[in-house]
């Protein structure tokens, strides 16, 4: 048996973003409770919103640190954040919605780390992780959705 090959920074966000949909796919079935995780609270919409805003967020970074400018501060409220449109039922429509927005993020991230070499990757300008890393670290917003989980 051979070990498959590793995994493309391109591949680590598409995987993401398709294990969020997956999940995402059943929350039609949502009962409407929040759940805990941690200390936060979580719900369809808010896991959906988190996961846009972290691919937005680190691309912002990305695309900034390419063109030699300091990225901009970070202000999202974030995970500790919950808002009334959080709290909504999650509809077919929202799912729609859903797939179409982070489809497209999860393109132009892939798009974009493709035009990248290998020492881009990992030689990246400015402070903070490679470009590598960022993908790396957008993997792990699988979270979000899996505190909400699989809905009967």
């Amino acid at each position: 048996m051979t070990d498959s090959p590793k995994e493309t920074p391109a591949e680590a966000v598409v995987a993401m973003v398709d294990h969020v949909l997956g999940l995402a796919a059943t929350w039609i079935a949502w009962d409407g409770k929040p759940a805990q995780v941690d200390d936060r609270v979580y719900t369809p919409h808010k896991a959906i919103r988190r996961v846009a805003d972290h691919l937005v967020d680190h691309l912002a970074e990305l695309e900034a640190r390419l063109v030699g400018e300091a990225p901009q501060p970070d202000r999202w409220h974030a995970s500790t954040s919950t808002t009334e449109a959080d709290l909504a039922p999650f509809t077919q429509e929202d799912l729609d919605e859903a797939r179409s927005r982070l489809t497209r993020l999860a393109r132009i991230w892939a798009n974009r780390l493709a035009t990248l070499t290998e020492d881009q990757l990992d030689d990246s300008p400015g402070e903070g992780w490679t470009f590598r890393e960022l993908a790396t670290h957008l993997k792990g917003s699988t979270y979000y959705a899996d505190a909400v989980g699989r809905q009967a």
